[in-house]
């Protein structure tokens, strides 16, 4: 309540004794204070209104921090607009493909959705839709799931050209959206790949996500970042370690000749 919505509860025969009321006022003021102050720690604090440091503890509390490996995109290379000749950085021998990267706000908040909505999952594909409903709302992207029975599943994202940030989302397993032990290939349309985002394509089938022929587009595979990509083979060996790019006996491989390093 407002300090003038107390004050307005004294009874006339109060109300006007100047004295009175000037130490109700003096009493009640610092404990408005307090009320509000409570009352903007918790808007502060809420994942709907929340940004920088506050985000970032709302972000501990769930459980994902807003640095994430991303792969780093400004190495030459060619047919790319901004990284050809005297654009991109020349990529040696040691030079990582991937980095730690800071999250927007806005990007971060998404993703504290999904991991919310995923903390409550119930593993079915129905639930699937509903947390990337929670989740990607906003990106009008459309979910495909198709289960093989085999401890494999198929997703495929529809009318949408996600970016990079958001494909290393999901493929890096920050938002954990399968069964436990279930592989998972997922599917979408690349930048580059089709001037408009729209229907995948399918035989015999057609819906707001799916098309045939002069409706539909060929989708892509994505592909994760793990230490196999960033060196060629897998993970180096390492004594008392366990990381992704650094493993012990019968995991890490021995490096050769200098060639090989870990990101």
């Amino acid at each position: 309540m407002l300090l003038q919505d107390y004050l307005a509860l004294i009874t006339s025969e109060h109300r006007n004794k100047p004295k009175f009321m000037a130490t109700v006022e003096a009493v009640l003021r610092p404990v408005c204070g307090v009320e509000d102050l409570l009352h903007e720690l918790r808007l502060a604090f809420d994942l709907d209104t929340a940004i920088g440091q506050q985000l970032d503890a709302v972000g501990v509390r769930v459980g994902r921090s807003r640095y994430v490996r991303m792969p780093i995109s400004t190495y030459f290379s060619w047919d790319t607009q901004g990284l050809g000749w005297a654009e991109g950085y020349w990529k040696g021998k040691y030079d990582p493909a991937s980095g730690m990267t800071s999250l927007p706000d806005d990007l971060y908040r998404q993703l504290l959705y999904g991991k919310v909505a995923a903390n409550a999952w119930d593993g079915t594909i129905p639930g699937a839709y509903a947390v990337w409903e929670v989740a990607f709302a906003g990106r009008g992207g459309i979910l495909i799931i198709q289960e093989n029975q085999d401890m494999s599943m198929i997703v495929g994202i529809a009318g949408i050209v996600p970016d990079e940030g958001f494909v290393q989302l999901l493929l890096q397993g920050y938002i954990p959206l399968k069964p436990e032990g279930v592989r998972i290939a997922w599917f979408a349309l690349l930048p580059g790949g089709t001037p408009e985002p729209g229907p995948l394509l399918a035989w015999n089938c057609t819906s707001d996500a799916l098309g045939g022929w002069n409706s539909g587009s060929w989708p892509r595979k994505l592909e994760p970042l793990t230490a196999a990509n960033e060196t060629g083979d897998g993970p180096l060996f390492a004594l008392n370690l366990e990381l992704e790019c650094l493993q012990g006996w019968n995991r890490g491989k021995w490096p050769q000749n200098g060639g090989d390093y870990a990101a």
